[in-house]
């Protein structure tokens, strides 16, 4: 029997957050997932990660419930790598660690190597290539700025209205439409619970408009916030979907000239953007081949 999931609490900049965890020794592996996801997106790999001899970390990201909704109202993607940061101060035991995030913990786990590269030996990332691929796609890829239409709806005020209506049915749109043909009922309904009360459905939306719209930015994480656009210096592997249909695989292929040597670029057959989900024992295979 695989070792079993435990549910825990710890509180990480001032910010109470839940975490799912599995195995208590070794080197922390710290997985961050994304949008519209939970912790839960990590089930498959935190016993894998925890028999491999780590100490496995999922946390339900700031704002997600079970985890509250930060008092400080930020929501900038460099929040979320010093998040990271605290809980490898909290947990990390004082070694390197890995990290290992999917979406918007992509680039948090990039922004986290790249800014603290002394507590990560290797990273991982999936569905958001590190660098600048994806910001290069806006500009000189139509099919991506169509893909990426939610981003920009979600500035309006109309998305308040939209998004909650008929219990979240927008998230099953998201899905079906990111992942064609996988049955995404299990972790939908894990992202519900973590977005139907309002205010933690605001704070996911507010990621977003911390980004692009009018959100509030902490001046004193700007050097960070750039570190997130950045490609970590450790040796690093980014896993991409090939029927993705958040972020289409030529961002990835982009991504091949924009990034440094000691990134490897891999596309996943058979899976959307939930790779993890969709594939687990070959995204799990993979990972688990590049951390040792």
């Amino acid at each position: 029997m695989p070792p079993a999931l435990d549910t825990r609490r710890i509180t990480v900049n001032d910010v109470d957050f839940t975490y799912l965890a599995c195995g208590d020794t070794g080197p922390l592996a710290l997985c961050l997932h994304g949008f519209p996801d939970s912790a839960h997106t990590w089930r498959h790999l935190l016993p894998v990660l925890a028999e491999a001899g780590y100490r496995a970390v999922a946390p339900f990201q700031r704002g997600y419930a079970p985890t509250a909704v930060p008092a400080d109202g930020r929501f900038q993607t460099a929040a979320l790598a010093l998040d990271a940061i605290g809980f490898h101060e909290a947990l990390g035991a004082g070694e390197p660690g890995v990290i290992i995030g999917h979406d918007w913990g992509a680039p948090a786990t990039s922004g986290a190597a790249v800014h603290a590269p002394e507590r990560w030996s290797k990273v991982v990332t999936m569905a958001v290539p590190p660098g600048p691929a994806l910001g290069a796609a806006f500009l000189t890829v139509p099919a991506q700025l169509k893909r990426s239409w939610y981003m920009f709806f979600f500035q309006h005020p109309l998305a308040d209205l939209v998004v909650p209506a008929d219990d979240l049915a927008f998230i099953d749109r998201l899905w079906a439409d990111w992942s064609p043909g996988h049955d995404g009922a299990e972790d939908v309904a894990h992202v519900k619970d973590c977005l139907r009360d309002p205010a933690h459905l605001a704070a996911a939306i507010g990621y977003y408009r911390a980004t692009l719209g009018e959100g509030y930015k902490d001046p004193g994480l700007e050097d960070l916030q750039v570190a997130c656009g950045g490609v970590p210096s450790q040796p690093t592997l980014y896993l991409h979907g090939r029927t993705d249909g958040c972020i289409g695989v030529e961002v990835a292929e982009m991504a091949r000239a924009m990034v440094t040597p000691n990134v490897t670029i891999e596309v996943v057959e058979g899976a959307g953007h939930f790779l993890q989900i969709e594939q687990p024992d070959i995204v799990n295979a993979r990972i688990l081949e590049f951390l040792a």
